[in-house]
């Protein structure tokens, strides 16, 4: 179940209370009138169905609701009422299927923006990745991986693309693309340092590394990988189980191989930050190719679940 909290515009209220309660999956609603201070309204709480959501919220942003007021939307965990276990079973659909496009958008937009804190997420991810390449550490390859914020943006692209928003597009390509450029310039500053210090070497980027090769030498399977990866991680969004977030972020080598193009590069090493560069870019590909396609095919299932039952 989902908590609304709406501040309506007392001309409004009429008509938010008569579409709440003519909304197939809503219960215990309440209205405090005149409660709302700033904006000066009415104060309307209401449940409903996760299922019943998105099309709730629609329709209360088309009464241009959040013009004049306010739309805040709780998830519910422990809900013990007969009326919401009615209204959950008259809501046509599952609710774990449902996917509420407003708050998939707001996420992605928050998790899509190049801000510091992201930038030096994707520079210490990559740093760690690049001590990881260099000395054969799968460990601290799983590390950089669940480090790296790079999934965000990347679920913003997907989102923008069948949202149709140019904006959230154009903020994601660019998180993506300077967030890259200036955690690849770092780690080959870092990769410079280190080999002044001893610690990394020539030898040791060039030599067998039975590990992590597999980030300069993409094939099939790095971008199969890519594909499923992205497919677990929208699911992920849309069905708020964030913890295969981490498992997702794990299984793809968008950091590694980004790390081990800019110690290649510090070393001149075209033949592996050509092939870990091609590594990067066919994972990204994949994880966004994979992401838009789980959506589109969310939103047709759904709108087909919901045709079902209004028919019946």
């Amino acid at each position: 179940m989902l908590h609304l909290r709406l501040i309506t515009p007392s001309d409004k209220t009429d008509d938010v209370v008569r579409l709440i309660e003519k909304t197939v999956g809503t219960a215990h609603v309440a209205v405090l009138p005149g409660a709302a201070r700033n904006p000066a309204g009415d104060l309307v709480l209401c449940d409903v169905a996760r299922e019943a959501g998105d099309e709730l919220l629609a329709d209360l942003q088309a009464l241009g609701i959040q013009e004049r007021g306010s739309i805040a939307v709780e998830n519910i965990d422990l809900s013990l009422s007969k009326r919401a276990d009615k209204a959950e079973a008259e809501a046509p659909g599952e609710g774990a299927d449902a996917v509420l496009w407003e708050h998939l958008a707001d996420a992605t937009h928050e998790e899509s923006t190049l801000s510091a804190t992201y930038l030096a997420f994707l520079t210490l991810a990559t740093m760690i990745a690049a001590c990881g390449v260099v000395l054969d550490n799968a460990i601290l390859i799983v590390g950089a991986m669940a480090v790296g914020p790079e999934f965000g943006p990347l679920a913003g692209l997907s989102t923008a693309l069948v949202q149709r928003a140019p904006r959230l597009a154009l903020r994601s390509l660019i998180a993506l693309v300077v967030g890259f450029a200036v955690a690849m310039a770092v780690t080959v500053g870092f990769s410079s340092f280190m080999d002044a210090l001893g610690q990394f070497s020539k030898e040791q980027l060039e030599a067998d590394r039975p590990s992590t090769a597999f980030v300069y030498a993409p094939d099939a399977f790095s971008f199969i990988v890519a594909v499923l990866a992205g497919i677990a991680g929208t699911l992920s969004l849309t069905s708020a189980k964030s913890g295969a977030l981490v498992g997702v972020a794990i299984s793809v080598t968008t950091v590694p191989a980004a790390a081990n193009a800019a110690v290649a590069l510090s070393y001149g090493d075209t033949k592996q930050t050509w092939g870990s560069t091609e590594q990067l870019l066919l994972n990204l590909l994949g994880i966004v190719l994979a992401g838009t396609l789980t959506l589109l095919a969310q939103k047709w299932l759904w709108g087909k679940g919901r045709q079902r039952p209004n028919a019946a």
